[in-house]
């Protein structure tokens, strides 16, 4: 468990599932990653178990003031590494809680645990080129764009998007803090 002013990281558990269904149904949660909008609570939990429960490095983000699951984080894989000392940083947030800060302060506690506890040398994260929110929290929490591939990633709905391409080094990271 990861705690920060407002928030809670805790591992994703089967019992997050209503709240994570409420936020993923919504068309404009996935739509910035690629993915459709959930259509049941079984497509959720099925999620869930598949990707998120028992993974080392993968959280619910829950607010303090009140036990709610908001959003989603973690460190996966990275498919373009070979580096066995990196992983991909992935995150959502319910619209309603867009634009208060919430996803800087969970992704810097994801980048200390990472890079502290998981003994990582680098965190990469990309986002679609427009998805200026995502751009804009990586920005905020010291990732350096590495640059874009265009056309590469065909969404849930059959567009093509590009895609921005971000790191952060453990030295980069032990310069910001």
């Amino acid at each position: 468990m990861i705690s920060s002013e407002r928030l809670i990281l805790r591992p994703v558990m089967m019992c997050d599932r209503f709240d994570i269904f409420d936020y993923s149904k919504n068309e404009n949660i996935g739509r910035n990653a690629g993915w459709a909008p959930h259509s049941s609570i079984d497509e959720t939990e099925s999620i869930l178990d598949d990707i998120f429960i028992g993974k080392d490095g993968i959280f619910s983000i829950i607010l303090k003031e009140r036990p709610k699951v908001i959003g989603t984080i973690g460190l996966t894989d990275d498919p373009a590494r070979s580096n066995p000392s990196s992983r991909m940083l992935g995150y959502s947030l319910s619209e309603e809680y867009w634009g208060r800060g919430y996803m800087t302060e969970a992704v810097n506690s994801v980048l200390k645990y990472g890079f502290e506890n998981m003994g990582l040398s680098i965190i990469t994260a990309n986002c679609y080129a427009e998805n200026s929110r995502s751009r804009s929290v990586l920005k905020k929490c010291g990732f350096i764009y590495e640059g874009t591939l265009r056309s590469c990633a065909l969404s849930c709905d059959g567009v093509l998007h590009g895609c921005e391409f971000y790191s952060i080094t453990i030295d980069e990271y032990k310069k910001a803090v």
